[in-house]
């Protein structure tokens, strides 16, 4: 059973400075989990995690991600300004996009950062803009399905990002031309994925494929970035990934590979944004209703706006009633929030304990993809962010919006000017 990382008393209190709704992540719990992932992948000398900025881009997140020694992984022109501001440079930073607008390259190669091409278009494009740097990296889609032993994990042919086979070697051959001498081979094939072996798997496949750039283009790979797509455990009696199995089961992949080879050297980076924040974080929402028609409905301060995968996804958040933990689950009901739309809705006939107006819910493994996907439809705001410190202390690190935030970027001779 999920267990909330707040009691009912701090909820209490943090809520008589920062009302609800907020995200509250747990410092304690992110740096532990970083660890965890480094000593997973110490076998391989040149191991680095780049933390996806697009899970939580928060310059507090991203600074205790630089003093645990990360790297991180940017898709936008605004991602990577963040990253500059907070001390990331150079190797420090993995640039991979799609759909890239040239000012996005033009930053990215500003910034130092390696730049991983989602298309073989992409190198002229860029190389237009400017002379390419030494390190470079290209983006690997194989196409068909991905399966993993019986089981088809994801359509790489349905996705638009990457190259195929034949567009990677023409790229590497192009790159070679244009000066580039050290390269990277990418890949993402999969989202939230719930087994140990997708990594391996797909270290397999890229692993085989350095050998291959090797023996017939005389390509020498010096990276292997394996990206994210580890999962997290969403439902309550789910089993998690063990990243220590699955930092086991790539190392076994590269000697078996890549060491019987001769490319013992290769790094193994990682690009994790859900395993790495997505459990730490939650939404703490009030509740402020409760309507009985056809349903029983449980309204709270917090709608999709704030958390939208439920209505977007249909996906599973469990939900903690805080102080009623022990409480039997009585009750079905749907949790919902104020958006002029039928989907706003946590949680679709969920048992839960008898809810009281006032109580607080406690939305769990709103780490990654939560607030940032966060949007202002019916003009709703973005809540704050919280930071639970390792010394028990709560900070906020992202206020809350205010209507004056929102209409700030209308120009009406001063219309607004008075709303605060």
């Amino acid at each position: 059973m999920k267990k909330p990382f707040i009691t009912i008393q701090q909820a209490e209190d943090i809520r008589k400075t920062y009302p609800t709704p907020f995200y509250i992540y747990d410092e304690k719990a992110i740096r532990d989990n970083i660890r965890a992932t480094k000593k997973a992948f110490a076998w391989n000398k040149g191991y680095r995690e780049y933390f996806a900025v697009k899970a939580t881009p928060n310059p507090y997140i991203l600074k205790i991600m630089k003093e645990e020694g990360c790297g991180v992984d940017c898709s936008s022109y605004t991602e990577l300004l963040m990253s500059r501001a907070c001390g990331f440079a150079g190797d420090d930073i993995m640039f991979s996009s799609n759909d890239t607008p040239a000012e996005d390259f033009v930053l990215a190669h500003d910034c130092g950062a390696i730049i991983n091409f989602d298309d073989i278009t992409h190198i002229d494009f860029a190389a237009k803009l400017f002379k390419l740097p030494r390190r470079m990296s290209c983006r690997f889609n194989p196409g068909g399905l991905f399966k993993i032993a019986n089981s088809i994990m994801d359509n790489p042919s349905e996705s638009k990002y990457g190259f195929t086979k034949e567009q990677l070697f023409d790229g590497f051959k192009k790159l070679k031309e244009l000066g580039v001498e050290s390269f990277g081979l990418h890949s993402f094939l999969a989202s939230n994925t719930q087994t140990d072996e997708y990594y391996p798997t797909l270290a397999k496949i890229l692993f085989s494929l350095a050998v291959e750039l090797k023996e017939k283009l005389d390509i020498k790979i010096d990276f292997i970035n394996l990206s994210g797509g580890i999962g997290i455990p969403y439902l309550p009696n789910e089993k998690g990934n063990d990243i220590y199995a699955i930092g086991e089961g790539v190392r076994l992949a590269y000697e078996d590979i890549l060491t019987s080879a001769g490319m013992d050297d290769v790094a193994i980076f990682t690009e994790l944004g859900r395993f790495m924040l997505g459990p730490y974080g939650a939404l703490v929402t009030t509740v402020i209703h409760d309507k009985v028609t056809y349903k029983h409905y449980i309204g709270t301060d917090a709608c999709a706006a704030n958390l939208m995968r439920p209505a977007m996804y249909g996906a599973y958040h469990h939900i903690s009633v805080l102080g009623k933990l022990d409480m039997p689950c009585t009750e079905k009901y749907d949790i919902t929030g104020g958006l002029c739309e039928n989907n706003d809705k946590f949680a679709v006939d969920r048992m839960l304990p008898k809810i009281d107006i006032g109580d607080i819910l406690f939305i769990h493994d709103a780490g990654a993809h939560g607030f940032s996907m966060g949007y202002n439809y019916n003009a709703k705001l973005r809540s704050a962010e919280l930071l639970l410190r390792e010394n028990g202390q709560v900070e906020m690190i992202r206020r809350a919006e205010t209507p004056k935030d929102y209409l700030a970027t209308f120009d009406f001779s001063g219309l607004f000017d008075n709303i605060e």
